[in-house]
């Protein structure tokens, strides 16, 4: 067995052409570390709709060039057997480690391969990517970022010529074609001949953002921002300049892209503590802003927070979710509002009243972008795509700039963002969301938590009769099937999940609660945060995490 590893191991290193990973894997066969090369060749990292993320390493199961050459190589043979052979494949990039070379060598690939190639000109948003795809007219992009994932990840996210990313059964086709590379050195891999694009399709994209908002609006709402260490920043403050809000204030500790992400843990803006430093430099601004905004690292994602009483707050993204429909709407925007299933049921609630279209759709933008008539879409992981026409992904830009816009309008008014989420519970009923998520280090926690829910399922949480139980494996009136388990509470609705990207088991809770008026909403939401509390605890105890 071990010897097995050994040879495994070694005849990796003979494939590899990084010195680095070649340096590291090497120590590990010298010194014999059967345990870490156990982890690094248990197995390959799995190419799936998320296309692939995890650990910077050397190995089948980490982030290195060889597995990214390999899927480069694999996606290059899916397109020629598509019909695409002298198509043109877009490629961005983050500012993590090995992202460059990464975008490098897949422009190689492709370019060996007999399609043409385009890297963008430096580390920009993903949105950026996604906007760059349709505008050239290519088919298929290639985003090299981890998004949200700690320092030491790495990921490779796939789109198709529509600007959506990839979903079954292109991801399984992929897969096979990257399996059926026997050798590295069967992949040509010239040193020229692929493009590296100039700004004008930053400019093309900067040009769309001005779309979002409406002509002669409001600009007044003054902003904190923090670019998370990642990519944000300029693009952002061009988009705002160009919209004529004032400058944003930086949180200058994470303005910059730093791939070790040094003053957070996570650098996703939901993650304990990621927020501090925005709301201390909100507290020390020398005018009072209005609201504070945040990209995650490849800025495709945007948190809001808000003043509240004394403190700071960030909103959930069901309620900039919610936030943005009901401007959406008050502008008469037309088309479909969609959102994900683990995303809160006001959204549909707003549609509904507006005399709109209402989608649920699978977890993630590779299902909500493919909604029919899509004119607005959200999850509530703080994605938001507010306009489709020109980026059909999430874009932490755009919505940026149209929570800004609502922000603004609201202030004209004398209100808040807050104000205007108290007018939405009493029209709508409060509609509290939580979530319990667990952080595994064995997956094999996440599987057994689910067979038990499935083989014991909950009769009642927090007191509350479990109407119905639906197991997402097998499907549903338009959804394909997912690992998942959604129940139907008596006001409550409760939907369990493996992430698609971390290793987590997700719980996402909503509890609805009648509003009379607004003097009855703190009443309602002392209600609401006593039953997500419970339904928390009772959970837990049920799936045994």
């Amino acid at each position: 067995m071990h010897d097995e590893l050994i040879a495994q191991a070694q005849a990796w290193l003979t494939d590899d052409p990084d010195p680095e990973t070649r340096t590291e894997l090497a120590r590990l066969i010298d010194a014999r570390d059967h345990t870490e090369l156990a982890a690094r060749f248990g197995g390959t990292l799995q190419f799936g709709t998320a296309g692939l993320r995890g650990e910077l390493g050397a190995g089948p199961m980490r982030m290195n060039r060889s597995v990214v050459i390999r899927a480069a190589a694999g996606l290059a043979a899916y397109l020629r057997k598509q019909g695409h052979g002298d198509g043109l494949v877009v490629i961005g990039y983050d500012a993590r480690h090995k992202s460059h070379d990464f975008a490098q060598d897949t422009a190689a690939v492709m370019t060996g391969a007999g399609l043409r190639a385009a890297v963008l000109p430096r580390p920009l948003p993903t949105p950026v990517l996604a906007f760059a795809i349709r505008h050239l007219g290519a088919v298929a992009g290639v985003e090299v970022t981890a998004s949200h994932n700690p320092p030491r990840d790495n990921g490779y996210k796939v789109y198709l010529g529509d600007g959506s990313q990839i979903v079954p059964p292109a991801d399984v086709d992929i897969a096979a074609e990257i399996a059926a590379v026997p050798s590295l050195t069967t992949v040509r891999r010239p040193t020229e001949g692929w493009d590296t694009l100039d700004d004008s399709v930053l400019d093309a994209y900067l040009a769309r953002t001005d779309a979002v908002l409406s002509e002669g609006s409001p600009r007044t709402a003054r902003t904190v921002y923090t670019a998370m260490h990642g990519v944000g920043k300029d693009v952002l403050l061009a988009a705002f300049a160009r919209a004529g809000f004032p400058e944003p204030v930086l949180v200058t500790e994470q303005a910059d892209p730093d791939p070790e992400f040094p003053t957070v843990a996570f650098p996703n803006p939901e993650e304990p503590g990621a927020m501090d430093l925005a709301f201390a430099t909100a507290r020390a601004a020398a005018s009072a802003p209005d609201l504070i905004i945040a990209n995650d690292p490849d800025a495709d994602r945007c948190a809001v927070a808000v003043q509240e009483g004394a403190e700071w707050r960030t909103l959930r993204g069901d309620e900039v979710g919610a936030l943005l429909a009901a401007h959406l709407v008050r502008r008469g925007a037309t088309g479909t509002f969609a959102e994900s299933i683990v995303s809160s049921s006001l959204l549909g609630r707003i549609a509904e009243k507006a005399g709109l279209p209402h989608v649920e759709t699978l977890t993630g933008f590779k299902w909500i972008a493919r909604a029919e008539g899509l004119r607005y879409g959200y999850e509530e992981a703080l994605g938001y795509c507010v306009d489709p026409d020109g980026v059909r992904d999430k874009d932490g830009i755009t919505a940026a700039l149209l929570i800004t816009e609502l922000a603004s309008q609201l202030k004209e008014e004398g209100r808040t963002l807050l104000d205007l989420l108290d007018d939405l519970a009493v029209e709508h009923g409060l509609h509290a969301t939580d979530q319990l998520s667990v952080r595994v280090e064995d997956l094999s926690l996440i599987a057994a938590a689910m067979r038990r829910l499935r083989e014991q399922p909950p009769t009642e949480l927090a007191g509350l009769p479990v109407i119905r139980t639906d197991d997402l494996t097998k499907g549903t009136a338009g959804l394909p099937p997912t690992d998942g388990l959604r129940y139907t509470l008596d006001g409550a609705r409760v939907i369990v999940r493996p992430s698609g990207t971390e290793p987590k088991l997700k719980c996402y809770l909503e509890v609805v609660v009648p509003v009379g008026s607004h003097k009855d909403l703190p009443a309602a939401r002392a209600k609401a945060t006593e039953v997500l509390e419970s339904i928390k605890h009772d959970l837990s105890t049920a799936a045994g995490i």
